[in-house]
C-alpha cells in the first residue's frame, strides 16, 4: 500500500478581522416590511439550533421606547444611528439569525457590516401580498402611516435596485412560513441535523475550516485523504493553522477498490502512531470512498472519535456524506461492513468541483437525478436541461440535491421506514457496479439502475407510461448511460442483487418511481422479472 504521511508546512496566522472585531458567519434576514423576517427568522434559527435575533426589538429595549416612540419624538436619523450602533455589537456574538429592519442596510456601513459577518437572505414578494399582510397587522411602521398602498408602493419602488442587489433572494409569496424557512435552508445551503446525533451540514468556503471546528470544540486533527485529492489538504491545513493547529496529513490510494479491512487496519495503526486519542479528530477529505472509510475508522478507534467530512466530488456532497453510515466493502458486496457514526460537521465547498474531472462529475448526476424523482421535479428538470446547465448552477443544484435527502434522513434515520426511498436505482446500481468489477463509476450503475428499475415499475403498473424513457432522457443528455452492457452477465447480477443488504427473508425492497417527485416502496420477489 502507497501512502504518505507528512507534517503540514508551517504558515503565518491567516485569521481575518474587520475593524477590531473578529469575523462571525451570522445569518441576516432582510427585505421591505411584511415579509414575515422575524416569523422566518425564528424558524429558521430553530432548524439550525441558533439563538435568533429581532434588531429592532433590541433597538427598543436599548432606548426604553417603541421604535414609533423613536421615530416620532427624536426622528428617523437618530433610529438609524441607533440601529447601526446595535447591529455593531450584535456581529461581536456569537453565530445567530438576525433578522434586520426594512431600511437597515440602507446604510453603507450597515451594509458593509453584514457582507463581512454573514450572509444575507433578501426576502421578496409581491406588492399585493405586502399590503394584505400589512393591512392585516397591528402593528405601528412609521414609514407607512397614512396611505398605506401609496406609501408601501412607493418604499418598494425606491428601494427595488437596492433589495435587488442581494445575491440570494428567496420568494415567500408562497408557502407557510415554515415552508419558506425550509427554503431558506436551501438557499443558504446550511442544515442541522439531529435525528443521529446532532450535526451541521455546510455549504460554503474551505478556507472558513477553522472557525467553524474552533467553535465545535474539535481537536488534534488527522486529514485522510487519497493520492488524487491530495493537492487539496494544504487548504485545510493551511486554514486550521489560524487556531493553532498543524495536523498531519496521511494519503492512501484512490479507489472503491481499497476501501476494505486492510486499509482501514492501517488506518487504526496510523492514529496510533500519530498520537490520536479520545479526543482527537479526524478530518475525511475525499470523495464518498474517503468519507466511508475515514468516517468508519474513526467510528471503530478508541469506541469512536470525531470525524469531519469535507467531500471533494458531487457524489459525496449531494449523498455518500450524508446521512451518519461509514462502511467498506466486502469481495461479496459494497457496504457490508458499517456502523452509523455521523461527523461532527459536513463542510461542502462547491468550488472543490472545479478541479473534478468531468467524468467524475457526470458520474455525481446521477445521484442528484435520483434526488430530483424522490421529491424535487425542479432539481429533475434542472439535470434534464443538459450539462451546461448544471455547470452555470452547481451551486443551486448541491444545495437542492442535499435538501432532499437530509429531509428523508431526519425523518429515517436508521432505515425503518422511508428512507429506503434513497436506494431508488441502488438496487440493480449496486450489483451491475459490483459485476463490473468497479469498471463503472458509481454514479454511471446508479443511472443505469434508475432506468433498469422505472422499466420495471411501468410493467408492474406503478409507474406511468413514458416515465423510464423520460428519466433515461435526462440522464442521457448529461452523458451517464442507461441500459446494462451485453458484456455483464445477468446471472451475476441476480446473484449480486440476492446479498444485497435491503433484503428481507422472502424479498428485496426496492423504491421505485411513481412519477418524478414520487416513488413507491414495494418488495419484490422475482428478481428475474426485475431484468427483462
Amino acid at each position: 500500500m502507497v501512502v504518505s504521511i507528512r507534517p503540514a508546512k508551517n504558515t503565518r496566522d491567516y485569521s481575518t478581522t474587520v475593524g477590531n472585531y473578529k469575523t462571525m458567519s451570522h445569518i441576516f434576514l432582510y427585505g421591505p416590511p411584511g415579509t414575515g423576517k422575524s416569523t422566518v427568522g425564528r424558524l429558521l434559527a430553530r432548524n439550525l439550533k441558533l439563538p435568533f435575533v429581532d434588531l429592532d426589538r433590541v433597538i427598543e429595549s436599548n432606548a426604553g421606547m417603541s421604535i414609533p416612540q423613536i421615530m416620532g419624538q427624536q426622528g428617523e436619523e437618530t433610529f438609524r444611528d441607533l440601529e447601526t450602533s446595535a447591529l455593531k455589537k450584535l456581529i461581536r456574538q456569537s453565530e445567530s439569525v438576525i433578522a434586520l429592519g426594512g431600511g437597515a442596510l440602507l446604510r453603507i456601513e450597515n451594509r458593509s457590516l453584514v457582507d463581512t459577518h454573514g450572509k444575507v437572505i433578501s426576502l421578496v414578494a409581491a406588492l399585493e401580498t405586502l399590503f394584505k399582510r400589512l393591512n392585516e397587522s397591528s402593528k405601528q411602521r412609521p414609514l407607512l402611516a397614512g396611505g398605506l398602498l401609496e406609501k408601501l408602493t412607493s418604499l418598494l419602488e425606491n428601494r427595488k435596485e437596492h433589495y435587488n442587489s442581494f445575491p440570494l433572494r428567496l420568494v415567500v409569496d408562497q408557502g407557510t412560513a415554515e415552508e419558506n424557512a425550509y427554503k431558506a435552508q436551501m438557499v443558504l445551503g446550511r442544515f442541522h441535523l439531529s435525528a443521529m446525533g446532532e450535526y451541521d451540514v455546510i455549504v460554503q468556503s474551505m478556507d472558513q475550516l477553522d472557525s467553524l471546528l474552533e467553535v465545535r470544540g474539535l481537536k488534534n486533527p488527522i486529514i485522510i485523504t487519497d493520492e488524487n485529492v491530495a493537492f487539496h489538504a494544504e487548504k485545510v491545513a493551511k486554514s486550521l493553522h489560524k487556531i493553532g493547529l498543524k495536523p498531519n496529513m496521511l494519503a492512501v490510494p484512490a479507489g472503491e477498490e481499497f476501501k476494505n479491512l486492510n486499509t482501514v487496519s492501517f488506518l487504526w495503526k496510523s492514529f496510533l502512531e500519530n498520537g490520536l486519542d479520545r479526543k482527537s479528530s479526524v478530518i475525511a477529505l475525499g470523495g464518498g470512498v474517503i468519507g466511508d472509510m475515514a468516517g468508519f475508522a474513526a467510528s471503530t478507534y478508541m469506541r469512536g472519535i470525531n470525524w469531519v467530512a469535507i467531500p471533494t466530488t458531487l457524489l459525496s456532497m449531494v449523498d455518500a456524506s450524508l446521512g451518519g453510515k461509514t462502511g467498506i466493502d466486502l469481495p461479496e458486496g459494497k457496504n457490508l461492513i458499517g456502523s452509523f457514526h455521523p461527523p461532527k460537521l459536513i463542510l461542502a465547498d462547491p468550488r472543490l468541483l472545479n478541479t473534478l474531472p468531468k467524468a467524475e462529475l457526470i458520474s455525481g448526476l446521477a445521484e442528484v437525478v435520483k434526488h430530483g424523482i424522490i421529491s424535487d421535479p425542479e432539481l429533475f428538470n434542472l439535470c434534464a436541461s443538459g450539462l451546461d446547465c448544471v455547470k452555470e448552477n452547481l451551486e443551486q443544484i448541491v444545495k437542492r440535491a442535499m435538501a432532499v435527502k437530509i429531509k428523508i434522513i431526519e425523518e429515517d434515520p436508521y432505515e425503518k421506514g422511508f428512507r429506503a426511498a434513497l436506494n431508488l436505482g441502488h438496487t440493480v446500481g449496486h450489483a451491475v457496479e459490483l459485476v463490473s468489477k468497479f469498471q463503472l463509476r458509481h454514479g454511471e450503475a446508479v443511472a443505469i439502475g434508475l432506468v433498469v428499475e422505472a422499466r420495471y415499475a411501468e410493467r408492474i403498473g406503478k409507474a406511468r407510461k413514458g416515465l423510464a424513457d423520460e428519466i433515461a432522457q435526462a440522464l442521457s443528455i448529461v452523458g451517464l448511460p442507461i441500459q446494462i452492457p451485453n458484456e455483464l452477465s445477468r446471472e451475476e447480477i441476480l446473484r449480486a442483487m440476492k446479498v444485497d443488504k435491503k433484503k428481507n427473508a422472502q424479498a428485496i425492497r426496492f423504491a421505485l418511481p411513481v412519477q418524478i417527485g414520487k416513488v413507491e416502496l414495494v418488495d419484490v420477489t422475482d428478481l428475474e422479472k426485475v431484468l427483462e
